[in-house]
């Protein structure tokens, strides 16, 4: 389901070291779009506190970025004991890159990294209102139930495959070498 990202824009996983970075896209989040994130509203600090936290064993986050800026992001955790097997995927996208494919891209990646960790369900949870949520969640063929005001949508992910995990040692490593890149480019500039 491959679709072009928007002029200038591309996809790769965040390392810990940019912390920093995730933290400034969320705090440029709109009030509509953080509260769609969390399922409420929520402080800069608490935007702060998230950011610092977010990056654990548990988690990998993905990274939309046009011109070296993080404009998107989605987050895969485990949710469960490893016997079952589930994760959880979650969100954000700064209003003027809504509605571009970046949500599309950003779950094709995440998808790709729950198979490859043998993950056996993704689960989506977000506000009943959330509409392009729920599209999104629709276009892979996710289950969706609604609970009390927000809606979980769950996708049932293959196993992994030989190509499967190459097409993510690539992607990581591509990404790595981009990251690299960034890395100097602000340091030369600052």
């Amino acid at each position: 389901m491959e679709e072009p990202l928007p002029r200038g824009g591309m996809i790769r996983k965040l390392w810990i070291s940019e912390s920093d970075l995730y933290r400034d896209h969320l705090l440029r989040l709109d009030p509509e779009s953080r509260r769609s994130r969390f399922s409420g509203g929520v402080s800069e600090q608490f935007l702060r506190d998230y950011a610092e936290l977010a990056f654990g064993i548990d988690s990998i986050i993905h990274g939309f970025f046009v011109d070296g800026t993080l404009r998107g992001a989605a987050e895969l955790r485990t949710i469960s004991a490893a016997v079952k097997r589930e994760g959880e995927a979650a969100f954000s996208i700064e209003k003027p890159w809504q509605s571009h494919g970046v949500g599309s891209m950003l779950l094709e990646r995440t998808l790709l990294a729950a198979r490859n960790r043998g993950l056996k369900f993704l689960h989506m949870i977000c506000l009943a209102e959330n509409q392009r949520m729920q599209q999104l969640a629709r276009k892979y063929d996710a289950e969706l139930s609604f609970d009390f005001g927000s809606v979980v949508g769950e996708v049932t992910a293959p196993r992994p495959t030989l190509i499967s995990l190459m097409r993510e040692i690539v992607a990581d490593g591509h990404g790595f070498a981009t990251a690299m890149f960034d890395v100097q480019a602000r340091l030369l500039a600052g």
